[in-house]
């Protein structure tokens, strides 16, 4: 009867690789099987190194009392006391692959105080193992590319032998599924990371040769930070990499978080788009474009407000709306694509961004952008932008 309830729960964590799944509901229903087929766990949790530009690595907590916790940690969460201290991170260590602690028998008491946490919370035995995602195992294990799991109980006498046995014969599978995971949440992380959320799924979708492109109506948004080369001539590069992201965390940052996306940075410029998308589309495209821009100036008024000690002078930009159809896609050579938007409207949108300086306005506008965001322009008379033959009226919106 144990045979087969091991052979049927590894079947269903195949499945679960091959189906796709969630480490919260994998985590939940792996539990519950193993709490049916008579193994004691009280708790068991799980950790994996990510590929994101935010977090080092996730971990799912079951527990019987308290259901699912998740949790993620950032770069700098590897140099806490209770990291360094931890069961967890031991086990990366390459020579020493599993660590038990039989805690009513005292053992890993002096080592880990976790353990002599788990031991006031009623917890008898802990099983702690890893297991990495690519050779050579020490560097995938230096990097944190694979997982690592720990199943405690508060049963009399700790687990048994055979209970030892079967969490060692399924964590193996466990692993397999979990590798599964990581790999295609990677995949995502880093098409959205590298291409925007929308143009990374259309990747992931299959829209990945060259030429693959859809022409989509978008309020288009170009914006440069002023005076970049001059200031770069005569700063540390390192200290202009970070005035720069602190730059792209106010402009790129604000784009994002008012629903647009952002598709290319081109040196200090950012290129990025509000899709127009079913009823009131076009007006909802250009309230959130005109919400970022306001929250960008706003922003950079606090930014420049309280500056680092190394870097007093104010950051200032210029940035161009416009609004029109755009090619949305693959472009490039068939080795090196990029996805991005072509076409007058977003050649038009950097003619504008060009005009904010001898207008000596932040942000300008485009007359048909206007018509759909409703603010407080003020009309800078027509220009001619470098490239269009009739000369466009060019609004400035007072923030």
């Amino acid at each position: 009867m144990l045979t087969d309830w091991i052979q049927q729960t590894s079947d269903w964590l195949v499945d679960e690789s091959l189906r796709g799944t969630r480490a919260d509901r994998l985590m939940k229903h792996l539990c519950e099987q193993m709490v049916a087929g008579g193994i004691p766990i009280t708790r068991v949790h799980i950790a994996c190194g990510q590929l994101h530009p935010l977090f080092k690595a996730f971990s799912v907590v079951w527990s019987r009392d308290d259901g699912l916790v998740r949790d993620r940690f950032s770069y700098h969460g590897a140099s806490t006391d209770a990291w360094q201290q931890s069961p967890l991170k031991a086990v990366l260590n390459v020579n020493r692959p599993e660590i038990r602690a039989r805690i009513f028998k005292g053992e890993g008491l002096e080592e880990f105080p976790v353990i002599r946490e788990f031991k006031e919370r009623g917890l008898t035995d802990y099983l702690c193992m890893r297991a990495g995602f690519s050779e050579p195992l020490d560097r995938a294990l230096d990097e944190l590319d694979g997982c690592i799991a720990s199943f405690s109980t508060d049963a009399e006498g700790g687990f048994s032998d055979s209970c030892v046995q079967t969490i060692k014969r399924l964590f193996p599978r466990l692993a397999v599924a979990l590798k599964t995971l990581v790999r295609e949440t990677t995949a995502q992380n880093l098409a959205s990371t590298y291409l925007g959320s929308q143009a990374g799924e259309r990747v992931l979708r299959g829209h990945i040769r060259r030429g693959d492109c859809d022409t989509i109506r978008a309020a288009v948004w170009y914006s440069d930070m002023r005076d970049s080369t001059v200031t770069a001539d005569k700063m540390d590069p390192r200290i202009f990499l970070e005035r720069l992201n602190r730059y792209f965390e106010c402009t790129a940052g604000s784009v994002l978080d008012h629903g647009g996306e952002v598709l290319r940075f081109i040196g200090d410029a950012v290129l990025a788009i509000f899709p127009i998308n079913g009823p009131g589309g076009a007006e909802r495209a250009g309230r959130m474009a005109v919400s970022a821009a306001r929250d960008t100036i706003r922003r950079l008024e606090e930014l420049n407000a309280d500056p680092p000690p190394h870097d007093r002078d104010p950051i200032r930009f210029g940035l161009g709306l416009h609004v029109g159809d755009v090619l949305y896609g693959n472009i490039g050579v068939a080795e090196r694509l990029e996805f991005s938007v072509i076409g007058p409207t977003a050649n038009e949108v950097a003619r504008l961004e060009d005009l904010t300086k001898p207008l000596d306005r932040s942000i300008l506008a485009s007359d048909a952008f206007i018509a759909l965001a409703h603010a407080d322009w003020e009309a800078m008379g027509s220009h001619r932008l470098r490239g269009v033959t009739e000369p466009q009226p060019i609004y400035a919106l007072n923030v």
